[in-house]
Order: structure tokens, then sequence, then C-alpha cells
């Protein structure tokens, strides 16, 4: 499919209807709207009703209690899906109640960790070792609990292991509980270390339960330690990461949630194109 510039996909999201897609429902991650979180969350929630988005991830609306901001959300259409938790407080009992307390309070099903705390640019096989002790035993009493665990890669995972028997995603991928811990893909940081998102997606059909989508500056150089000039961040279609294809492999796959998500300045320009763009795919 040819790139569609940002101004026609502009133009796209002013014409294209909300009935034009597909039986999925669209979602973004919250931190895309930042910009507007001064304007007051009825404001942010208005916007995204406006643009057919449907379904949140997020930890909640900023000085509204979560009882209030799942109403308005509600009330707009608007399901929260999914909630992030830190690393350090899936080990400790009464932090991991609270984020149990927390996500059935939003009515989000899905808990998400986007980080392994590491030394710098140094994630060690050891590192690895302690993200699945955690991630299994913490997926365990979430299920337990109604709820399902995800985990977030930023690419930093993909290096050797030292039995030499791959790379410690592999790792990963095959000593956590399927039936306690999954994954969510962010494209741009499968990407990012020069993985091809599309192959994976093929790879572990059954582990992936969501997608952040998410382009890339073409030119952008490669690197493997999770971390990227945010302002790399482009309207879906426009970047590297090949959206279209990972979108169609997605759907075949079953995969149900799809989050936007732009980090750079110009998130708030970026999103209604990136929406456009989605409803272009056939």
């Amino acid at each position: 499919m040819m790139k569609l510039t940002v101004t026609c996909l502009l133009i796209l999201s002013m014409l294209v209807p909300i009935s034009s897609l597909t039986a999925q429902e669209l979602g973004i991650q919250m931190g895309s709207m930042r910009k507007m979180y001064a304007e007051g969350m009825p404001a942010v929630i208005a916007k995204l009703k406006e643009l057919g988005i449907t379904e949140m991830e997020g930890g909640g609306g900023r000085s509204m209690d979560r009882a209030s901001f799942r109403k308005l959300a509600e009330e707009n259409g608007l399901k929260i899906i999914a909630t992030g938790a830190n690393f350090d407080n899936l080990q400790n009992k009464d932090s991991l109640q609270k984020i149990i307390t927390n996500a059935k309070e939003l009515g989000a099903q899905n808990i998400i960790c986007y980080w392994i705390p590491h030394d710098g640019d140094n994630f060690t096989y050891a590192n690895m070792q302690k993200g699945v002790e955690v991630f299994n035993a913490a997926g365990k009493t979430l299920k337990e609990n109604g709820l399902s665990f995800w985990y977030h890669a930023h690419g930093y995972e993909f290096r050797d292991y030292p039995e030499g028997k791959g790379t410690l995603f592999e790792y990963m991928m095959e000593k956590t509980n399927p039936e306690y811990v999954n994954f969510q893909m962010d494209v741009f940081w499968m990407k990012n270390p020069g993985q091809d998102p599309v192959a994976l997606l093929k790879k572990y059909p059954t582990r992936w339960k969501s997608l952040h989508l998410k382009d890339r500056r073409v030119g952008t150089p490669n690197n493997p330690n999770g971390r990227q000039d945010k302002e790399t961040n482009v309207v879906l279609g426009t970047g590297d990461v090949g959206i279209a294809e990972i979108m169609k492999t997605a759907k075949k796959i079953g995969i149900k949630h799809y989050f936007i998500e732009d980090e750079s300045s110009r998130a708030l320009e970026q999103v209604p194109a990136s929406v456009a763009y989605l409803k272009s795919l056939k």
C-alpha cells in the first residue's frame, strides 16, 4: 500500500466515518494525550470520542478519583482495558494487592509491566532470570484475582544469553508460564533493536495479547538499549516499522487490543492522522 502523506491522513480523519472500521476496536495509550491534560480529563475524553477511540490503556484520570474517571469514560463509550504496574510493586504482597484493587476500580482486566530494572544499558541474564521469577509469581496471583498479566518489552531483551541457545527474549518466552504471563508488543520497540515484528507475531501467535502501534522515522539507527529519541515517533504508516503488514498479521492471529502510542512533542497533531491511517487499511 502506498504511504499516505500526513496532510492526506488529516483529511481522511475528517472524511472516513467510524463505521468504515472493521469490528476491531481502536485504542490509545493515554500518555499520547498528555498535552491535553491541562484542559481537564473531560476534554481529553471528548476528544477521544470524537476520534472514534473506544479503548484505553492507562492508570487513571489525574485529578479525578478512579470511580469518577471510569464513569466518565464509560459515559463516552470508552473502556479501560489495561493499567500499568511497576516491577518492584509486583514483588510485594501489599503493593500487588493495591494494583489489583486499582485495576478493578477502573474496570481494567489486564496489568502491564513496562520495564525490568537493570544497570544502564547492561541488561543481563540475571536480570532476565529475576524478571521471569517475578512475572510468573505475580501473574499467578493476578489470575487468581480474575486479572491477566502482560509484559511490554523494549528491545533490550534481544541479547544473547550465556548458554548460547538464543536470546534473552527467547529464554523469557520459554520460561514464563503462558497461564500467568503473556505479552504486549510495542511494534516500535521490536523494530528498534533490528527485529521483525511480523516474524515475532508469527513465531509466538498465542502469547501476544495486544499491540502498541507506534511508527519510526525512516533512517533512524537501530539500538539494543530500549531507548530512542522520542521525536522519531511519526504518524502511523509513514515510518519504517511496517504497520500495514503488522495489522494484517495481528488480526489473523486474533489479537484483540490495539493502542496507538505517540511519545513525540507532535502527538496531538499526529494521533488524528494515525487514526485516519488505521481506518484506511483494508
